[in-house]
């Protein structure tokens, strides 16, 4: 089942950019953007004290831009993007969580295109890789990284809107309602089947620093 997922969500990408590249011409303000990405995250959880967690790489975002006017535009594009959380599980234990997501956003700009504007949008993402550390006492116990990890939801939504100013840096604000962890997840302990995460809610809110992702470069593909 999961194949299948993976192998349509390759075929979704690959006739997405098809379309968005036979579309481009028909636009005379289409064109390629990419740049960075700051993220400062935390997980929305009941009980818990979270910590903001910092992830200035690997965040790259590559948008194909149609801009119908000066004053509004969409877009969408593809990015890869390093998301998580950190919290305390105890007083002495704290845990350290991270998927890597390849993502592909639609959104819609509103404002002067050419200097200060508004966007927002939806993204859906699938977690490539899920990472763990774990710290008792604050020295490093365990730590693992699995490929499309059962830990978590492959596919997950998001939303997020932001500003984006006349420097070329933008500042966006963006939630997740899918659910981190997938509560279905099992595990084997001294012969019992449990599922940690059966109540485990984690929704992952963020805002983050962006630099150049609208900004016009050499790949213009109109005038």
């Amino acid at each position: 089942m999961k194949q299948a997922l993976i192998l349509g969500f390759v075929f979704f990408l690959s006739v997405s950019f098809s379309y968005a590249q036979k579309s481009a011409a028909a636009y005379p303000n289409t064109y390629w953007s990419s740049g960075g990405e700051w993220i400062f995250s935390t997980g929305a959880i009941d009980g818990s004290n979270n910590v903001i967690r910092w992830s200035p790489v690997i965040n790259l975002q590559n948008f194909l831009n149609f801009d119908q006017s000066q004053n509004f535009g969409t877009f969408t594009g593809i990015n890869l993007r390093n998301v998580g959380f950190i919290y305390d599980e105890s007083a002495s234990v704290r845990k350290k969580i991270r998927t890597y997501n390849l993502g592909i956003p639609v959104g819609v700009k509103i404002g002067n295109l050419d200097k200060t504007f508004f966007f927002l949008g939806y993204e859906l993402e699938m977690a490539l890789n899920y990472k763990e550390k774990t710290f008792v006492d604050e020295r490093k116990t365990d730590k693992f990284n699995i490929w499309f990890s059962d830990r978590v939801n492959l596919f997950q939504s998001s939303f997020f809107a932001g500003i984006s100013l006349s420097s070329g840096t933008s500042i966006k604000f963006k939630y997740y309602p899918t659910g981190f962890f997938n509560q279905d997840f099992t595990v084997s302990e001294m012969g019992q089947t449990i599922r940690p995460y059966e109540n485990f809610q984690a929704n992952i809110f963020y805002i983050s620093l962006n630099f150049d992702v609208f900004n016009k470069g050499e790949f213009s593909l109109g005038d």
